[in-house]
């Protein structure tokens, strides 16, 4: 059988790579902590329902990751940031996760995470000319 590397975008096959790697990981991981995959997305919307930002993320194992945070600029300054990272850490500690973590360009929001209790863990120089840092808050 002849096999080739071919650049897509098919929702089927990107879910069959996450669940594969859901399952390989699944194998090394305690049996409490099996199973313990789950979407996490918080919206903010107006009253018809259109989006105005939100967080996308999901429960691994024993954390909760934070893939996008995103409030439109014209809600920014008004709390709504704050009630999303709220949200979402109360999810994860309801779901007995251990920590949050997340990334941030240094263009973007350090300085709310780090005011949230987020601390730095690494970071990367030169991502687009910027600083991109990796941050984890702990939650026990």
């Amino acid at each position: 059988m002849d096999f080739h590397i071919k650049r897509e975008s098919s929702s089927t096959d990107k879910q069959y790579v996450r669940n594969g790697l859901i399952s390989f990981n699944a194998r090394h991981f305690p049996e409490h902590l099996k199973g313990r995959n789950e979407e996490v997305n918080l919206f903010v919307k107006n009253e018809n329902g259109q989006v105005h930002g939100g967080i996308v993320g999901e429960i691994c194992f024993n954390w909760l990751e934070v893939h996008y945070l995103y409030v439109d600029e014209a809600l920014r300054k008004q709390g709504y940031g704050s009630k999303l990272i709220a949200e979402v850490e109360q999810i994860a500690r309801d779901n007995k996760c251990d920590f949050i973590k997340l990334d941030t360009l240094s263009f973007q929001a350090l300085d709310f995470y780090k005011r949230h209790g987020f601390e730095v863990y690494g970071s990367i120089e030169n991502a687009g000319t910027y600083t991109h840092y990796y941050l984890k808050k702990d939650l026990y």
